[in-house]
């Protein structure tokens, strides 16, 4: 493992979003749909292929590929293959809001995907659309359902904590995976650059989960090496299991381990630091990986001990969706 930081943090781990378009309208991030801002000329598949082979050289061994939605991308699935066939990735994840899950899911497994992040902010119908403008959530779910027939590594469920909308929903969850081994991750609401009104209103502390899983008796596993940033909770009566992602929370940053990507090539080192990037001038042709590893690798020297947020300082992040969260 080549990828390490003057903190002694290991990066396994890498979030490359292929496309800044989204078709949902989430509250939190994109309430009045996506607007196209400056060209679209996302990385090409073999832009991809390079970037990815000389972060795997490096030794990343998971990638997770994220938008915006990445399934708008028509080859999405060409996007997969490559990596499976053309680096040593050992996971390749995407994150998704579901909507092709239904229809394309078993396309995605057989394609080399190893595990699914699918969003969902209420199990609620109702409340569903409010938070998402669309009518979507009984597809999504059948889509699940023929996602545990696939046999994945993992299935999980990123739910954002918003406390004027689902709050009330939180009970729901763990009834549900009751009986379904979803990992359900709550995920603090982060303020971006064009919510911040909705962040105050709407803000809700994950310690409210973490005190009600220790009512129910849940214990907290252990992290594995290419674990994102959640801690994980587990209970013997139950098929499925509960994550917390909680950025506020002290030292959420030391167990930092994921590098991101945005869709047109420029690294960014903390979802919410100040700087990006730009290594696609390194990813025109074969030859210049050894010069690309060199740059990651010097790159990696500037990144910070820790986001800004709790200064609400939030960087380069406008929305969520310009970088897959």
């Amino acid at each position: 493992m080549n990828l390490k930081d003057t903190f002694e943090r290991r990066f396994p781990y890498l979030r490359l979003s292929i496309t800044d378009v989204c078709n949902f309208r989430c509250l939190y991030c994109l309430p009045n749909g996506y607007k196209k801002t400056g060209n679209l000329e996302f990385l090409c598949i073999e832009e991809v292929i390079r970037l990815v082979r000389a972060f795997a050289s490096l030794g990343v061994v998971k990638v997770r590929l994220t938008g915006g939605e990445p399934t708008i991308r028509k080859d999405l699935i060409d996007i997969v293959r490559e990596i499976r066939k053309n680096t040593t990735i050992q996971k390749v994840a995407i994150t998704t809001n579901g909507y092709r899950l239904k229809t394309d899911v078993e396309e995605f497994y057989n394609a080399g995907v190893t595990s699914l992040n699918v969003s969902i902010d209420s199990l609620n119908p109702i409340k569903f659309h409010e938070i998402t403008g669309h009518n979507q959530l009984d597809s999504i779910l059948a889509g699940l359902e023929k996602a545990l027939k696939q046999g994945f590594d993992s299935i999980k469920i990123n739910t954002v904590l918003l406390k004027q909308l689902n709050q009330d929903d939180i009970v729901l969850f763990f009834e549900w995976i009751k009986t379904v081994p979803y990992q359900v991750r709550f995920i603090e609401l982060m303020e971006t650059g064009l919510h911040k009104d909705f962040f105050k209103k709407n803000h809700l502390s994950a310690d409210k989960i973490v005190t009600y899983l220790g009512d129910l008796e849940f214990i907290e596993k252990p992290r594995e090496f290419s674990d994102g940033p959640a801690r994980i909770f587990t209970h013997k009566n139950y098929q499925g299991s509960i994550g917390i992602i909680a950025p506020y929370a002290k030292d959420f940053c030391k167990t930092c381990n994921r590098l991101r990507i945005t869709a047109k090539g420029h690294l960014r080192l903390c979802l919410f630091g100040d700087s990006s990037h730009d290594l696609r001038p390194y990813l025109q042709n074969d030859q210049d990986q050894q010069l690309l590893e060199s740059t990651i690798l010097d790159l990696l020297v500037l990144k910070k001990p820790m986001h800004n947020l709790h200064n609400n300082d939030v960087g380069l992040m406008s929305h969520l969706a310009s970088l897959g969260g």
